[in-house]
């Protein structure tokens, strides 16, 4: 079987069902657990372990490298961006804020692209483009100039996020998802903390052949992801057949089985109807508003980080950097303990609304707390909006079936991401520096949204799993016709 067979074969993402032998009692201990048993063996953990080793290494490395370009602005901000090109703090603002207009606007072009292209070249270009943004963004002067490219960028760094979201539902058991999630996640953190390590090695080094250093951060970057770019094109694995898995007769049988186990036919004919459904479901109403309310800090927050911490003291450049650093580690360790708790306990919408509480609690530090070590432990504790950002990723992998209904509910997602990210910046008003008291407030509000969207998700995918027990149908729908969960009276809702 050669390249390009592999790559229009029809692939698959998982679906769970359950059939009408089971108890209720079974449904509201494991929230949707796929009933119909079977047992992993030994060569199916082979061949799990086997993406692994050849998936997320490099998954990990662009999502790692997406977040590290998108917040060199941030650091920037403290490399002599502002003495360099003469903007003001307002425009520093707008150019934050500017990037999330590029990506909102190619987000549902992206949604057609990714369905009609193999997703590893198309990706894989994608990350070439816009590094080569970062390498033109170290080239220019003025307001206007950094303003465009930061659309641009913007743009191109649409296609990353709603491409790995399907990779994972499509290479994974809806109940592996969960982790696999939690783990792109965690890697945006590690992305800000990789962002802030080289940003210190460039402060040390000063304006190297009279460049000034926030150049050399995006020149740096720059030329980090147009490698990556070209490492993707070629040997992104991008769904259970890929060439690079190399897969022997048997593992073949297991995909199959796999497929078998809980599948929705992944297909390039975009399915129209899956779209009306989704529309009309609450739940996709939700999770935007969940993502706005949850993301508007983020937004703020990386382009803000190093301004903020640097004005709780006497700091140079260098140390407000290294401050930063342990945002992240408290973000990848709120993304992955929300994961691993959500996959232990099988309460995705409970642990999700944890870290709401969290994050919501750091807010109200920064809010009430003027300056001192407790602020910084609050703006520390703000990330937790990672984990809860994780959880609903994992609430839409686990929940949504139909392969066009599934890349539209992450489209939305994205969609609503991007729109707190956008207004996130924006509240952080300049006259209000360094407190920021205005933005601080609104981004507890949004926690306080985020976490009350989860509970009405839950109800309502709640009543539905016992209505379907009530009503349990006598047999699936074929898989091969790629029924929606609405479509599939079988399908178990993960609460």
């Amino acid at each position: 079987m050669n390249r390009e067979d592999d790559d229009n074969k029809p692939q698959t993402v998982h679906d769970d069902s359950v059939s009408a032998h089971n108890s209720s009692s079974d449904i509201e201990k494991n929230s949707g657990e796929n009933f119909d048993s079977y047992v992993k063996t030994k060569a199916e953990v082979k061949y799990v372990r086997k993406i692994g080793w050849t998936f997320l290494p490099l998954m990990t490395t662009i999502v790692t490298v997406q977040l590290a370009d998108k917040s060199a602005l941030a650091i920037s901000a403290v490399l002599g961006i502002y003495e360099d090109t003469g903007i003001s703090g307002s425009e520093f603002s707008w150019l934050g804020s500017i990037f999330y207009l590029g990506y909102l606007i190619f987000l549902i072009p992206n949604q057609i692209l990714v369905q009609k292209f193999t997703i590893r070249r198309y990706l894989g270009v994608m990350i070439t483009i816009w590094g080569g943004v970062m390498l033109f963004t170290a080239m220019v002067n003025k307001f206007s100039e950094l303003a465009a490219l930061r659309f641009l960028l913007g743009v191109f760094e649409a296609t990353c996020t709603p491409c790995i979201y399907i990779i994972i539902a499509n290479l994974y058991r809806r109940e592996e998802q969960t982790l696999y999630f939690g783990i792109s996640t965690a890697c945006n953190s590690i992305g800000g903390m990789l962002g802030t390590s080289v940003a210190v090695g460039v402060s040390n080094m000063g304006n190297r052949f009279d460049i000034p250093m926030w150049r050399w951060n995006h020149i740096i970057f720059g030329a980090l992801t147009v490698s990556l770019g070209i490492l993707c094109f070629f040997f992104l694995v991008d769904n259970p057949r890929s060439w690079v898995l190399r897969l022997t007769p048997e593992e073949h049988e297991i995909v199959d089985r796999r497929t078998k186990d809980n599948a929705v036919v992944r297909t390039k004919k975009i399915h129209w109807p899956h779209f009306i459904e989704a529309l009309q479901e609450p739940r996709l109403y939700l999770i935007f508003i969940a993502a706005i309310g949850l993301n508007m800090q983020s937004g703020g927050f990386q382009v803000f980080s190093a301004q903020i911490i640097r004005a709780l003291g006497d700091f140079t450049p260098t140390q407000s950097i290294l401050l930063k650093m342990p945002s992240g580690v408290f973000a990848c360790i709120f993304s992955l303990g929300g994961a691993i708790s959500a996959y232990k306990y099988g309460q995705i919408a409970y642990v999700g609304m944890i870290m709401c509480m969290i994050s919501a609690a750091g807010c109200l530090i920064l809010a009430i707390v003027v300056d001192g070590p407790v602020k910084l432990i609050g703006f520390y504790l703000s990330w937790g909006m990672s984990g809860a950002n994780t959880l609903l990723v994992a609430t839409i992998g686990n929940n949504v079936s139909g392969y066009s209904k599934k890349i539209f509910y992450n489209t939305i997602f994205v969609i609503g991401n991007t729109v707190g990210q956008f207004i996130g910046p924006l509240c952080m008003m300049e006259r209000e520096a360094p407190r920021y008291l205005t933005g601080t407030i609104i981004f507890t509000i949004g926690n306080a949204i985020a976490f009350l969207c989860f509970i009405v998700n839950r109800i309502i995918m709640s009543m539905e799993n016992k209505r379907r027990k009530a009503n349990p149908p006598d047999e699936r729908p074929d898989i091969s016709l790629g029924p929606t969960d609405k479509e599939d009276r079988g399908f178990i809702y993960r609460l």
